[in-house]
């Protein structure tokens, strides 16, 4: 879409309505009013974040858009960067001209090469239009943007390692506190927002706090984009209502199960997120509601599952996917991950035990507890939820059986 296009759709308004009739403060008090909260998975009160930043007194202040968006099965960032990369740098505008910051970087998976394209044509065109660099739209507010790409490691979407990748070090989580808005991009106050909660930005300030709340439910206001993949007829991203339940995604957005295959769980929010079993279908996305059940919504990925596949199997691959995208730089995360795999692989084998179940519950316990950043806390979500609502599959293969047919033991695949 064109400058000129996006100007004729509504865009910049709600930048022109914040620069010239509003003070940062009263931006950010109207996002906190409309209950955003952060759409990269920690769903954290975006104003509450914004005011953080906003507080500190300093003489730089950086405001980073995270678009490295590595996890498994999530793509809603990309049509979002693809389609409506404007939206996204007004969000980033909007949000420098309420903290106070000068300069925002956007980092972008580097596996987007096309829409990492986009972006660069998309600020070169905004700088030329005056919508970036100095007094933008003849006022007092400056803001220049720049692109950073990353080079594929999953931990980067973590803020604190993407803010030491932009300033050239090895992508590895920090130590918190201090957090990002306190001390973040060489040591100033930082704001990170993801793609999707950017974007959402311009549109509360034009049709207002009070009107994006008729959205959604009392705790989760607005819309999310989901990524929904797996064994269902129409896979995709969507943009959906917060309150809708994972049986009306399924079934009535995405034409159910492929082949009519039976469901056997969803995971929600990635590879890092839980595993939902069939009959919890009726779960609305609703951050409260999904908290009281220990779930989290993530990403808002949706990843659909049928009988066809083995747990156990399933969760070994996911354990072999966070082994090996562990920084390394916490031992619990570190040394956790090559333990669960080294076990799951066990249990696959046929040579598992029922220690090796009290033994992967007391190592996900620990990565929990004690991991540095997200990837090592809650790379054991899925293992952990699958152990307590397929259990008896876990029991089944120290027997040496698998219902699904795909582990072989040492006779080979085992009989029904």
């Amino acid at each position: 879409m064109s400058i000129d296009d996006y100007r004729e759709n509504g865009g910049f308004k709600s930048l022109e309505k914040a620069l010239f009739k509003m003070k940062p403060i009263d931006v950010i008090d109207e996002i906190k009013k409309s209950n955003l909260k952060g759409r990269g998975g920690a769903a954290f009160p975006t104003g509450l974040k914004w005011q953080f930043v906003f507080m500190e007194e300093s003489d730089e202040k950086y405001v980073i858009c995270n678009a490295d968006e590595g996890e498994p099965g999530t793509f809603k960032d990309k049509v979002l960067l693809d389609g409506c990369p404007l939206q996204i740098i007004e969000g980033m505008l909007i949000a420098g001209y309420a903290v106070g910051a000068k300069k925002g970087f956007i980092y972008i998976r580097g596996e987007y090469p096309k829409s990492r394209e986009l972006l660069i044509e998309a600020v070169d065109r905004l700088k030329k239009e005056g919508y970036l660099g100095k007094n933008i739209l003849g006022s007092d507010f400056s803001f220049d943007i720049e692109i950073r790409s990353g080079a594929g490691a999953y931990v980067c979407g973590e803020e604190t390692a993407l803010i030491e990748s932009i300033e050239g070090n090895p992508g590895r989580s920090r130590f918190k506190p201090p957090y990002p808005p306190n001390k973040g991009l060489w040591g100033k106050p930082t704001l990170v927002n993801n793609v999707e909660t950017l974007a959402n930005i311009p549109v509360i300030l034009e049709i207002g706090a009070e009107n994006y709340k008729k959205y959604g439910t009392e705790s989760s206001s607005g819309t999310k984009l989901i990524s929904v993949s797996g064994s269902v007829v129409n896979k995709g991203v969507y943009e959906v209502e917060f309150g809708i339940t994972l049986r009306e995604i399924i079934y009535d957005i995405c034409g159910g199960l492929v082949k009519d295959r039976n469901l056997k769980f969803v995971q929600l929010g990635g590879s890092s997120g839980a595993c939902i079993p069939a009959d919890m279908l009726d779960l609305r996305l609703d951050f409260d509601e999904l908290r009281n059940h220990g779930i989290g919504l993530g990403s808002g990925a949706i990843l659909v599952v049928d009988e066809n596949t083995c747990v156990v199997d399933f969760i070994k691959v996911t354990s072999q996917f966070f082994q090996h995208e562990s920084c390394g730089k916490c031992t619990p995360c570190r040394e956790g991950n090559y333990h669960l795999v080294r076990t799951l692989k066990r249990i696959t084998e046929g040579k598992g035990s029922e220690r090796d179940l009290e033994l992967l519950k007391n190592i996900s316990d620990v990565m929990e507890q004690c991991s540095l950043c997200g990837l090592g806390q809650a790379a054991p979500t899925a293992l952990i939820t699958t152990m307590k609502y397929f259990k008896e599959e876990y029991e089944e293969h120290l027997k040496g059986y698998c219902r699904a047919g795909k582990c072989t033991f040492k006779g080979g695949v085992l009989d029904d």
